[in-house]
């Protein structure tokens, strides 16, 4: 399909690397040095997917990708040198759809980048309309409105949503969450289900702390309210 990924790190040898490999397997490439020249390029180029690099000299990456996350939803791979938990997860709370960590294996890198292009992409839902108490979640148009304005989530939020507001009732693990974001439920990522679950509360709730809609099964995961009460 010849997609073009927008490669952004200050290491001409890591994007050497990744260009090659890249480009070796259909993707077109283009790429940034630096967090404004990425900004720019994103909205000039428009790519399908931006590998972003945590550690960038100006505006870092979780700055760009908090940029990014406010006019677009263009899949976001993060990509750093850190190992530390806490800087992961502050980069899918902003709304990365997956991180990798350097020294990488571009093998590794192509395969996390078809991987999030195939879930980006998705297919096409049956058109349904689900209205719970002031929510009207569209899974066609992937849209929602809460008591009639509409209300801006991210990709992986929506997907959580989804799958939740899907199962209404239902316990989901953790592990079955994961499942859904990421085709397989990595390991280690378990916090990072809680952090989009208070995000989620943050934009649908009255009161996050008491939730009417997401409610908390401790030790076990979360359940969307019954359609049904």
């Amino acid at each position: 399909m010849n997609e073009k990924i927008l490669i952004v790190d200050d290491e001409p040898k890591i994007v050497k690397l990744a260009r090659d490999y890249l480009e070796k397997n259909g993707f077109r490439v283009v790429s940034a040095g630096d967090g404004k020249t990425a900004l720019a390029m994103a909205r000039h180029e428009k790519p399908a997917l931006i590998v972003l690099d945590l550690m960038l000299p100006g505006l870092d990456g979780l700055d760009v990708c908090r940029a990014l996350r406010r006019e677009s939803d263009v899949p976001i791979i993060m990509l750093t040198a850190r190992s530390e938990e806490s800087d992961q997860l502050i980069g899918l709370e902003l709304g990365a759809d997956d991180y990798i960590t350097k020294p990488f294996s571009p093998r590794a890198l192509v395969a996390r980048v078809r991987a999030v292009l195939r879930r980006a992409r998705g297919g096409l839902l049956p058109p349904r309309l689900l209205r719970i108490g002031n929510l009207e979640i569209n899974l066609e148009g992937h849209s929602l409105t809460l008591a009639g304005e509409e209300v801006h989530l991210t990709r992986t939020e929506f997907k959580l949503l989804e799958m939740l507001a899907g199962h209404p009732g239902q316990t989901l693990t953790r592990e079955q969450l994961l499942e859904h974001l990421h085709g397989v439920a990595y390991a280690g990522y378990d916090r990072s289900i809680d952090s989009h679950i208070r995000n989620l509360r943050d934009k649908l709730e009255d009161d996050p702390s008491n939730p009417t809609y997401i409610q908390t099964i401790y030790g076990i995961g979360y359940k969307f309210r019954d359609e049904t009460r």
